[in-house]
């Protein structure tokens, strides 16, 4: 992910062992967080609605125009 962007998205690519809180294939809003990046982690919001570390090998980070972003972010 590239720091010090606001709206971040990652389509997860390995929901094993998360089926309830990951679908493979969708688009997730990724939380800006240098701890859980440290660790090898990203903060997803996932099905629950709230921020959770998932591996970042679970990921695909993909950039987005800013346009298509704030909308995603309002609806999320």
């Amino acid at each position: 992910m590239r720091k010090g962007r606001n709206l971040q998205f990652a389509v997860c690519i390995n929901n094993e062992g998360y089926e309830a809180s990951l679908e493979f294939g969708k688009l997730y809003r990724v939380v800006a967080d240098a701890q859980a990046e440290e660790h090898g982690y990203m903060t997803i919001i996932d099905e629950s609605g709230e921020g959770y570390w998932y591996s970042a090998q679970r990921f695909f980070p993909v950039e987005i125009p800013t346009k298509l972003a704030r909308a995603l972010s309002t609806s999320i």
